[in-house]
């Protein structure tokens, strides 16, 4: 069977439950999220004993905001829209990540998964060679992309064709809008002559990207060209700490066959459709270690 007959065979009752948002549990999540990243960034900024271990788990709550994002593109964290407005707007500036523009970008891809010349996730083709994943695992890339996208969309140059006309007027404010924050953010920090930023903030992205990008490559990669969610997409199987910090997006099938899931229901919606799963791996060690060992 494929998503649809599955998710058909659901009573209304459970579609129901599933798909209700609550912003209690939101909130818990985004509380923790959050105070982790302060706590560490505090940690740093008083230079406790080895503080540049830190650096490294600070990257890594950081980057995993990115699913927070991702989450509120659905508007499925929270049942008041003003917080996953909110929410989203502060990972995306975190990430350097507009979240107005990305919104269009991830619903249509979404709408054409895995199809090749719709889907924008594969404009960037999945690394097939060593060293081309070396290069995609290090960030530089999507470094690249990102501050690309946002001064060619600051300057009203986007053209992206899953951007309706009518929002690129939108785009072009916010894109406007996140650079004069990172404009003032550095003129503040050079006036006051305080790396804080530099130490609590961007030197820890670069760190932590590399997990992310090892992370989002478990969810497609070497997975099927077809319409159908549960051999497009992969859920991985993980424990229950990467959970958190992915807001339960490692079950991904389950997210892409019915993204009206908020992430705290996601694993009650596995309970129903890990008999049906076509594409799942045992962690994200040894989705890696595959995927490398089949490279060129």
């Amino acid at each position: 069977m494929d998503h649809k007959a599955v998710l058909a065979r659901l009573p209304a009752d459970t579609r129901s439950a599933l798909t209700t948002r609550r912003d209690a549990p939101g909130l818990r999540h985004l509380a923790g999220h959050l105070g982790a990243i302060f706590l560490i960034g505090a940690l740093i900024l008083a230079r406790v004993p080895f503080w540049p271990l830190l650096l490294l788990p600070q990257g890594i709550l950081l980057v995993f905001l990115f699913t927070l994002l991702h989450e509120t593109v659905h508007d499925t964290p929270f049942r008041t829209q003003w917080l996953n407005r909110a929410a989203g707007w502060l990972s995306g500036a975190l990430l350097f990540l507009p979240p107005i523009w990305f919104r269009w970008f991830h619903l249509a891809h979404h709408r054409h998964t895995q199809i090749p010349g719709k889907d924008p996730e594969l404009a960037e083709t999945k690394p097939e060679t060593l060293r081309a994943w070396l290069v995609h695992v290090s960030g530089v890339p999507v470094w690249i992309s990102h501050f690309r996208t946002l001064f060619r969309n600051a300057a009203g140059r986007c053209d992206d064709d899953y951007i309706p006309k009518a929002r690129r007027d939108d785009i072009t404010r916010e894109a406007r809008q996140f650079l004069t924050l990172y404009a003032v953010a550095l003129l503040g920090s050079l006036l006051a002559g305080n790396a804080a930023l530099l130490w609590v903030w961007l030197i820890p992205l670069l760190l932590g990207q590399p997990f992310l990008r090892l992370y989002l490559l478990a969810e497609h990669g070497r997975c099927a060209f077809v319409t159908n969610m549960l051999e497009n997409t992969r859920t991985t199987f993980t424990n229950r700490l990467i959970r958190w910090l992915a807001w339960n997006m490692p079950y991904h099938a389950e997210h892409h066959s019915f993204p009206a899931v908020p992430f705290h229901q996601l694993p009650a919606l596995h309970a129903h459709m890990a008999p049906h799963l076509n594409v799942t791996e045992n962690g994200y060690g040894m989705f890696t270690a595959t995927y490398v060992s089949d490279l060129r």
